[in-house]
């Protein structure tokens, strides 16, 4: 498995690859490729990447996004932020079957942010750390336990610089 960015801002419908109970088997776990955004419930509703946690349980259709950061946006800056160790995690999320108009896709569980990452916004996805993965997926500790902030100093946050134009691209623009 290779763990890779998750993108806050990456397009609803972008897909990656989400682990999950084979829904088929539930002895079998899997990995299968998702859409990103979860189809609304009601009609007239907009599509959603994001789950808030507070005020919800998550029984049934729970995955794991393997990701090794994720990015945040603060004052029209973008930040990285991976765990201190270095090594890749897993973000909490949900699962919903294909439908005739939307595909396999899942959203992320959100939490209040870590210390770390409360200085560039209120909120991040639920982060869980590798020996954490089967406790989400088979519902062996109280999901209140898991869907918590990480404590302080887990998280390395670094500024991902702008993009800078090529001479390709400057020439064009004169």
């Amino acid at each position: 498995m290779q763990a890779s960015p998750l993108a806050s801002d990456a397009a609803l419908g972008s897909r990656r690859p989400i682990i999950r109970r084979n829904p088929d088997n539930a002895q079998e776990i899997e990995m299968v490729e998702a859409a990103w955004g979860l189809a609304p419930i009601e009609r007239g509703e907009k599509p959603f990447k994001f789950i808030r946690s507070e005020g919800r349980s998550f029984p049934l259709m729970r995955c794991l996004v393997p990701a090794s950061e994720f990015h945040v946006r603060n004052d029209g800056r973008r930040f990285r932020v991976t765990l201190d160790d270095g090594n890749f995690f897993y973000l909490a999320g949900v699962w919903r079957p294909a439908e005739a108009d939307w595909p396999l896709s899942y959203a992320v569980v959100t939490i209040e942010a870590n210390t770390d990452v409360m200085i560039y916004q209120e909120r991040q996805g639920a982060v869980l750390l590798r020996r954490q993965n089967m406790a989400w997926l088979d519902l062996l500790v109280p999901e209140h336990e898991l869907l918590q902030p990480l404590p302080p100093r887990s998280f390395r946050v670094e500024e991902i610089a702008p993009r800078v134009p090529s001479r390709e691209q400057l020439t064009l623009a004169l």
